[in-house]
């Protein structure tokens, strides 16, 4: 279900330090009203555009790409704007106060994520997946997280939670009607759905 937040949030979404290139991330209901002043312009969604990064003043804080995507067809559910500007802590600095002062407020860490989760867009194991992911120490712990990031681990758990589901059903007709002929609880196909589990466990694990 849909969460409104009621404030619009900002973060730098790149390593801290020095590098080529920084991005801004900026989340919220405001974010069509801050792109217009920080850019002077609204891009057009999804669609990456160079473009000059604003002071109050209407001086260039710094040149980069700006991206646009619009609610709900973004990682958090919300109006998303990304500024990708030039990696040098100070002028990073300069356009994220700009956004600030833009009545937004700094994003509590993991707060893209859980504005994501609550809007839908991923669930727990997924939202869990983007930090594995990022603290990932070798190839296949990144492709786990990956797997898990794009809704595999989800998938498999649902499946195994339909299974048990349907065995339990089919324990409990099995009290329910004691006095059947057939013999449910004991027939072979309880033990080759029971093995169909455990391997769907085992697999999981590994």
């Amino acid at each position: 279900m849909a969460v409104n937040s009621p404030d619009t949030i900002v973060a730098v979404a790149s390593p801290a330090g020095r590098g080529a290139v920084a991005m801004v991330r900026v989340s919220g209901a405001e974010v069509p009203r801050i792109a217009r002043e920080i850019l002077g312009f609204m891009p057009l969604p999804r669609h990456a555009r160079l473009a000059n990064f604003l002071d109050p003043e209407g001086n260039c804080l710094d040149q980069g790409l700006a991206l646009y995507f619009p609610a709900p067809a973004s990682f958090t559910g919300e109006h998303v704007l990304e500024l990708q500007g030039h990696g040098g802590p100070l002028v990073t600095d300069l356009v994220l106060r700009r956004v600030l002062e833009l009545r937004c407020r700094m994003a509590r860490p993991g707060e893209f994520s859980e504005r994501a989760f609550c809007n839908g867009k991923m669930d727990i194991a997924q939202a869990e997946a983007v930090a594995d992911l990022i603290d990932a120490g070798s190839v296949a712990a990144a492709k786990a997280a990956v797997r898990s990031m794009r809704g595999e681990f989800s998938a498999r758990i649902a499946e195994l939670q339909a299974q048990l589901t349907e065995l339990r059903a089919y324990v409990e007709a099995a009290i329910d009607f004691p006095d059947e002929e057939v013999d449910f609880l004991s027939s072979a196909a309880i033990g080759a759905r029971l093995d169909q589990v455990f391997g769907g466990f085992d697999s999981i694990i590994a």
